[in-house]
């Protein structure tokens, strides 16, 4: 199985980080982050010390900080909705600074906040300590149903060539000087989805066809078999575990 060349969150390295198989760090992150969630968001400190824990993980994969944050930013969107609960949440309000705020939505800002960038960052170092054939290989490994891992094999394969194609056909209404500017524009870009629909559908139809053609039976072949020693899990699951014993700590404080 393959998904072509490395994707872009992808930092190549030889840390024990990277080495490590890839369903070991998926079951880690997938543990580590329902320990987050399961968290109560009372125990501040508790959040603090994960974040301790996946700076210390960073660092062993020699992740230099600005790449993990800039990275990060794809949780803004819901930042800005954290921002917001105090102001439109009901319930008991309380001033800060001035502003008349609802005590259950700070708690609930929070709440967002702590969890969610707790979760991205874990995201961004799987994401950069393994590559997406390796990701793939992982998702499999782990008994993911095998339509579910194809999809998601065939849409970061083919991710790239649907967006060479718009990039194509900007190109190509550009070059005949169409330039989008108000509402009377829609149409003609609303055609464009639908030809680049029917291209799209076109090209599955033939890949398909040339697959079957080649012995497809409704699973990809498993070139490399990832295996991992008992040595290796435990390196992997350090990371929830200690989360683990801070959740429970957290929970009786």
């Amino acid at each position: 199985m393959g998904a072509g060349h490395a994707h872009r969150l992808y930092r190549h390295g030889h840390s024990a980080v990277h080495a490590l198989p890839p369903h070991c760090k998926l079951a880690a992150v997938l543990c580590f982050v329902v320990v987050v969630v399961s968290t109560p968001r009372e125990a501040m400190w508790a959040f603090g010390l994960y974040a301790v824990l996946l700076a210390s993980v960073a660092a062993a994969a020699h992740l230099p900080p600005l790449f993990v944050l800039r990275r990060m930013l794809i949780e803004v969107p819901f930042v800005a909705f954290a921002v917001l609960m105090p102001f439109v949440a009901q319930g008991e309000r309380v001033d800060v600074l001035g502003l008349s705020l609802s005590a259950n939505g700070l708690w609930g800002a929070w709440n967002v906040l702590a969890k969610g960038t707790l979760g991205v960052a874990a995201s961004v170092i799987l994401a950069s300590t393994t590559e997406l054939r390796e990701l793939l290989l992982g998702l499999q490994r782990l008994k993911l149903p095998p339509l579910l891992v194809q999809i998601a094999s065939f849409m970061i394969r083919y991710g790239d060539v649907i967006a060479d194609e718009m990039r194509r056909m900007k190109i190509a209404r550009e070059s005949r000087g169409f330039q989008a500017k108000g509402v009377r524009h829609w149409g003609v870009l609303g055609k464009t989805a639908g030809a680049l629909f029917i291209r799209s559908y076109e090209r599955g139809e033939r890949v398909h066809l040339a697959m079957i053609s080649r012995g497809y039976a409704g699973s990809m072949p498993v070139i490399d078999e990832v295996t991992a020693s008992r040595k290796q899990w435990s390196y992997a699951l350090t990371l929830p575990l200690t989360a683990l014993m801070i959740c429970l700590l957290g929970w009786t404080v």
